[in-house]
């Protein structure tokens, strides 16, 4: 096995039991820049269905950072809320519960690096935690096929997935909404006159609207919530 395969692959059993084979990083920066705006769009939302130990998920992230330190750099507030944003809008599902906690802590390792060398001493860990809840809202173990949570084996639930939508609405205040995720793709076959937003979906049998949650961004930890 040559050295590209080993970074694409971890086991042949998970080639073999799942397909598994994660994307090169040159591919990776291939395809973003094929929708190259909206990956430099604070608030566009991506979705990741199978989103491993996050390749695509971390690109997408690090060109949402370089934005908000090029656009609000030279203040830490507007830094600290507009990274927090960045960190919202993106989203990924992944079978094996393994990559999916990789691809968490991969995405917070990254998003805390840029806002510690941004804000020194004015970081804050309630905002650290708070970045941390959101990904473990935002990045689920499930099966994106059949819209299921699963169990430790990978092996679909009754529970279906719950995605959180994220926006601040006023000031430092920002709203979770949260939705099954069979709701979220109600909507794709209708017409669309503008990009549309993962949120967009019109209400059907398979989905609903769940909860709404309204705090400080800095607090958004403390509504809780299940997560695996």
């Amino acid at each position: 096995m040559d050295k590209i395969t080993k970074r694409q692959t971890k086991s042949k059993q998970r080639v073999r039991e799942h397909g598994e084979v994660f994307t090169a990083e040159r591919e990776v920066k291939a395809m973003c820049d094929l929708v190259k705006d909206e990956t430099e769009r604070i608030d566009s939302r991506f979705l990741e269905p199978a989103c491993g130990d996050g390749n695509f998920l971390a690109e997408i992230l690090t060109r949402k950072l370089a934005v908000v330190r090029k656009k609000y750099g030279k203040s830490h507030l507007d830094y600290e809320k507009n990274a927090v944003l960045a960190a919202s809008s993106i989203y990924g599902v992944d079978i094996l519960l393994d990559n999916v906690l990789a691809c968490r802590e991969r995405m917070f390792g990254l998003w805390d690096k840029e806002y510690t060398a941004m804000c020194r001493r004015d970081c804050s860990d309630l905002t650290r935690e708070a970045v941390k809840f959101i990904l473990s809202r935002n990045i689920v173990c499930g099966n994106a096929l059949t819209l299921k949570c699963v169990d430790e084996h990978g092996k679909d639930t009754d529970e279906p997935i719950v995605f959180s939508e994220w926006s601040f609405i006023t000031g430092s205040q920002m709203q979770r909404c949260d939705y099954t995720f069979a709701e979220l793709l109600a909507g794709d076959e209708a017409p669309k006159s503008k990009q549309q937003s993962l949120f967009d979906a019109a209400p059907s049998d398979e989905g609903k609207f769940l909860q709404r949650y309204i705090s400080d961004y800095r607090r958004v930890q403390e509504h809780g919530g299940k997560s695996v």
